[in-house]
């Protein structure tokens, strides 16, 4: 269908199918069987049946599909086929490809929702993970499972709560009514349990493992193999390895060197302006607390008239910020003098933001694990959480900041920092700062 309306889009008058096209229809035929049946793109479970999935994986066997085309079609000079008709073609079967797909998802999570085509599971554990699951089904019904109970040692607490217990489980799971079981460590140890999950190679049902993962993704964890044994690693150690540790210095040397230069003239000129529109100091230090724990002086242009009581900024109507420091807070180019903290090496462009110390107080009363956690690297002048949240307020949008920059310690890289500075440089273009 896309190559005949490819053809009738190149050449209205002419006839869209002769043998040569039939024979070079036949040879496409042929590419997309073989590359549907290598790369599998229909193949996916129901949590990662998405649109923007199916679509995804539909480009690329299109991409590799038009490779292919073209290269017979190259190959096979004789055919004749314009080139306007065949890149016609292979968009059209894109499209075409897309629109279907969309369709089918949409149609088939709607009757899924409504009760059809449901997979029933259990839940083995009743805890907060076990519940979370429940609530995860609960609130997305387009996935079509059925939720047939918990189960686990009788007790007097849960009694009420739960279907029933280990042998009552095995009895449902004996009657071939449960397509996936749920099991919630710790209870997976169970001897019961062992032997469920080895007749489930040959059961109708499938087990699947839930380790509550919450605290070890605070600690930013990395896996290794040792040999073929798994080790989760709890600390970060990102500055362990010397050469990322100099790449991002050497970064931060280079790009805060050219600001300080390069940009000089537009130090003085908001230097002048923040002497003009209010009585005192330029430039505004603050105690901070960097890299383990090292106390450094913070540099900014000052954005609060002089005598202003320190503490956590109540936003844009702090009668404390003078009109021009809101101006300069909007824009954030009141942290332009910390590329001098960078240069010292106090700082670096991009990491989690230096906490001051009523900051840090709170922190270690609260979030002690987090806190000394978010230590192991350089503050920066922008983090994720500087992007996603912006300045914290009070004490527990600090929390709620931290819990962002801790994300940074797992995705440090070049590429990931050249992402945070352009979307602060956004930011500071459409004055979106607080």
């Amino acid at each position: 269908m896309s190559f005949e309306i490819g053809n009738a889009l190149v050449s209205p008058n002419s006839s869209s199918i002769n043998n040569k096209n039939i024979v070079f229809l036949s040879f496409l035929g042929f590419c997309w069987l073989l590359i549907v049946s290598v790369l599998r793109p229909y193949k996916h479970t129901r949590l990662k049946f998405h649109v923007f999935t199916l679509i995804y994986k539909h480009l690329i066997s299109v991409l590799l599909f038009s490779a292919l085309g073209v290269f017979i079609w190259m190959l096979l000079q004789d055919f004749h086929l314009p080139r306007l008709q065949l890149f016609y073609t292979f968009l059209l079967f894109w499209i075409f490809g897309c629109t279907w797909r969309t369709a089918a998802v949409v149609l088939l999570k709607i009757y899924r929702a409504n009760g059809n085509n449901t997979l029933n599971y259990v839940i083995v554990g009743y805890n907060d993970t076990s519940q979370r699951i429940k609530r995860f089904y609960d609130q997305h019904p387009e996935f079509g499972y059925k939720f047939y109970g918990y189960f686990d040692e009788l007790s007097a607490t849960n009694k009420p709560l739960i279907r029933g217990d280990y042998s009552v489980l095995n009895q449902l799971l004996a009657s071939n009514q449960i397509d996936t079981v749920y099991c919630c460590i710790p209870r997976v140890g169970h001897p019961l349990l062992k032997d469920m999950v080895e007749k489930s190679n040959t059961a109708s049902y499938k087990v699947k493992l839930v380790v509550d993962f919450a605290f070890f993704f605070s600690q930013a964890p990395s896996l290794e193999f040792h040999g073929i044994t798994p080790v989760i690693s709890l600390s970060s150690e990102f500055l362990d390895y010397s050469k990322e540790y100099i790449s991002k210095r050497l970064f931060d040397v280079i790009f805060s060197s050219s600001i300080l230069l390069l940009g000089f003239p537009i130090f003085l000129l908001l230097g002048l302006i923040t002497k003009l529109t209010s009585k005192g100091p330029v430039i505004f230090s603050q105690d901070r607390t960097g890299q383990w724990g090292k106390k450094f002086k913070i540099y900014k242009f000052r954005s609060m008239y002089v005598g202003a009581r320190l503490g956590h900024s109540e936003g844009t109507l702090d009668k404390r910020i003078t009109p021009w420091g809101r101006f300069l807070r909007k824009t954030r180019l009141d942290e332009l003098p910390q590329f001098y903290n960078v240069l010292r090496g106090d700082m670096s462009v991009v990491g989690p933001r230096p906490l001051a110390d009523y900051d840090v107080k709170t922190l270690m009363d609260e979030s002690p694990d987090d806190f000394k956690l978010i230590l192991s690297v350089k503050p920066g002048i922008t983090s994720i959480g500087q992007v996603k949240f912006g300045y914290a307020g009070s004490p527990d949008e600090i929390k709620r900041r931290l819990r962002y920059d801790l994300l940074y310690l797992n995705k440090i890289s070049f590429f990931f920092d050249m992402w945070l500075i352009m979307k602060t440089m956004v930011i500071m273009i459409k004055k979106q700062g607080k």
